[in-house]
């Protein structure tokens, strides 16, 4: 080898170990596209134009977050932000809100601050964008992509090699099951029905996306919102114990959300469908804080009243300092910390319970 040779190949090899260093993605981007359903523990701006009082589009949201307050509950990145990164995309996926033209085609996020399963749920916020709601959106969306690429063909083809990420289901609890005062739904249904009930709707709503296109399914679990600092401020005798009626119908749920990952793929051989299992991963960061960095899981970096839970943080409230310590930013949602690990082990399974029958990395290769 030549001299020039020698020095191509020392450029490159130093340019790969500063790409590794500094932690820029050196990978090409895995799959086309990225489309996201779900709620406030992913929305990124879509309720910040409607009238609701789900919105985060005020600092201190957005602190640590490069472009500020967007709509994100979080002081920062979301588990989808930390997914999108290490699926190799340059930037994150645009919210359905402000997504146009040739932008769509690497994906549109659809999630909404409040939104269910159920169509009523949350409705005592406001206006919300349902599960229903987000996939008629997505239905807009395909009918672009295939005016953008020219046909129908084109387009399921296209569309059949995107991710679509779908975490429902914490509203039709929090916002509804476990709110009597405003939803009769808890005397309607037991939480073995009521489990029941959601997935049977849930189940429609994939139908749906998959006759539109949607080959490659990434069903998230509900997380554990009994040890939300909301659940522990209002039926926490300690402050700290968990409320095991909330998180034992979230499980009920979760079991059920694994079962139909079984029954799709086993249907549907053309589609790969995968269960994240959310709230196995948060147990670890509830019992191991120490070992991520966590010195507070109890308690929000910004907030209002018992552990700071009682609600949201105000419109420039001043959080708290060590914010990466907090398990939780809020009231109800986790702090940028604790997503980059959700999202991380959701990407990659660092434990075999992490992602059900395999993680994204291996989905996104299929």
């Amino acid at each position: 080898m030549g001299a020039w040779g020698v020095k191509r190949w020392i450029v490159v090899y130093v340019v790969v170990l500063l790409g590794l260093n500094l932690g820029i993605n050196v990978n090409a981007q895995q799959v086309p596209c990225y489309f996201i359903f779900g709620d406030s523990l992913v929305d990124n701006g879509n309720n910040n134009n409607i009238q609701s009082l789900a919105r985060a589009n005020y600092l201190p949201y957005g602190i640590d977050y490069p472009d500020g307050p967007t709509g994100r509950f979080s002081n920062g990145k979301t588990t989808v932000d930390v997914i999108a990164e290490l699926l190799g995309f340059d930037d994150y996926i645009p919210p359905y809100a402000s997504a146009r033209g040739e932008d769509i085609l690497k994906g549109v996020n659809y999630a909404s601050a409040a939104a269910g399963i159920r169509e009523e749920t949350g409705q005592q916020l406001g206006a919300r964008i349902t599960f229903g709601g987000q996939v008629n959106n997505y239905r807009n969306t395909v009918q672009q992509v295939v005016q953008i690429l020219g046909d129908e063909n084109s387009a399921a083809n296209y569309l059949s090699k995107c991710i679509y990420s779908i975490g429902l289901g914490s509203n039709d609890y929090l916002n509804n099951y476990f709110m009597p005062q405003y939803y009769s739904t808890s005397r309607q249904f037991n939480p073995d029905q009521y489990a029941d009930v959601l997935i049977q709707q849930y189940t429609q709503q994939l139908k749906s996306l998959y006759d539109y296109g949607a080959r490659k399914f990434v069903l998230i679990g509900v997380g554990q919102i009994g040890c939300s600092p909301n659940s522990l401020a209002q039926n926490s005798p300690d402050g700290r114990t968990c409320a095991e009626n909330i998180n034992n119908a979230n499980k009920l749920f979760n079991n059920r959300l694994k079962g139909i990952v079984d029954e799709f793929n086993g249907n549907t051989p053309d589609a790969k469908f995968i269960y994240i299992n959310a709230y196995d991963i948060f147990q670890d960061l509830i019992d191991n804080p120490s070992a991520f960095g966590f010195r507070v899981t109890n308690a929000g970096c910004c907030g209002v009243g018992r552990n700071n839970g009682q609600i949201t943080c105000l419109p420039l409230q001043n959080p708290c300092q060590n914010r990466d310590e907090y398990l939780f930013w809020d009231a109800f949602h986790p702090g940028e910390a604790a997503n980059i690990v959700v999202g991380r082990r959701s990407y990659r399974a660092e434990r075999s319970s992490d992602a059900y029958p395999f993680d994204i990395q291996r989905l996104a290769q299929l």
